[in-house]
């Protein structure tokens, strides 16, 4: 019936999918809100994301840095251009194209080092507002999806990921961090959507702990690009798990 992301980040699949309907849900609002400005005012956040090519350099994006956080204090779930604008000049820009909060909420990725990033990309924007004009976008978290999804909904989850060494956990995506107790929360929320006759697809590490988590599931092992590492040696295919209900 729809397809269906709790985790909808950069939206890959739903982007290679393009659906006619979807339900996407992420718990950054000001995603979720870039989101919105994207699908309903794609022209103003062009001609925002235009001002800020023109002037970047390292002070500038150091003083937009500062304007976002100031604005992510108040509700950012608003769908303004400007807004939606900063979110995406700081992803073109910064180091990696990471996204990161300190517990404060703050993002707090440095500068990257670009001779000439892509900023604006007006076709790759109004593709992606064309591609959303379907989809129906709300900020919450993941466990919102035992009321939202209906039997017949295609759910992918794309958690952040288990970590698969001591040092090698990046929970940071958002303030309050995804540990162990929410991938456990996960799970039975993978659990009761599949009571409800939902189609699920969900991608994780290969550890033991997720295999264990989802014994009883499909279980598939795949070899998936990965292009951010602070060892550049150490960027290019890793093993994760595919598992799907079906």
């Amino acid at each position: 019936m729809r397809h269906v992301e709790p985790f909808v980040g950069g939206g890959a699949l739903f982007f290679a999918r393009r659906p006619e309907r979807a339900l996407l849900c992420d718990v950054n609002a000001s995603l979720i809100g870039t989101y919105v400005a994207v699908r309903d005012a794609p022209h103003a956040v062009l001609a925002a994301l235009e001002r800020l090519a023109d002037a970047h350099d390292e002070a500038t994006y150091y003083a937009v840095r500062d304007r976002y956080n100031d604005r992510a204090q108040a509700p950012a779930y608003d769908g303004s251009p400007s807004h939606a604008a900063m979110f995406i000049y700081l992803n073109k820009t910064c180091f990696n194209g990471l996204h990161r909060v300190n517990s404060r909420g703050e993002f707090n990725v440095p500068v990257g080092r670009y001779d000439n990033p892509r900023i604006v990309d007006t076709d790759g924007l109004l593709a992606a507002s064309h591609a959303l004009a379907g989809a129906d976008l709300e900020h919450c978290s993941f466990d919102a999806m035992v009321e939202r999804a209906r039997p017949g909904d295609f759910v992918y989850f794309d958690p952040p990921y288990a970590p698969v060494s001591e040092t090698a956990s990046f929970t940071s995506y958002a303030s309050g961090g995804f540990g162990f107790d929410a991938q456990v929360l996960l799970r039975d929320v993978f659990a009761e959507l599949d009571r409800r006759r939902c189609k699920l697809m969900l991608s994780n590490s290969d550890v033991p702990a997720i295999r264990a988590l989802y014994e009883g599931f499909r279980i598939h092992e795949v070899q998936a690009p990965r292009a951010i590492n602070a060892n550049v040696r150490r960027r290019g295919p890793v093993r994760e798990l595919v598992i799907c209900n079906y």
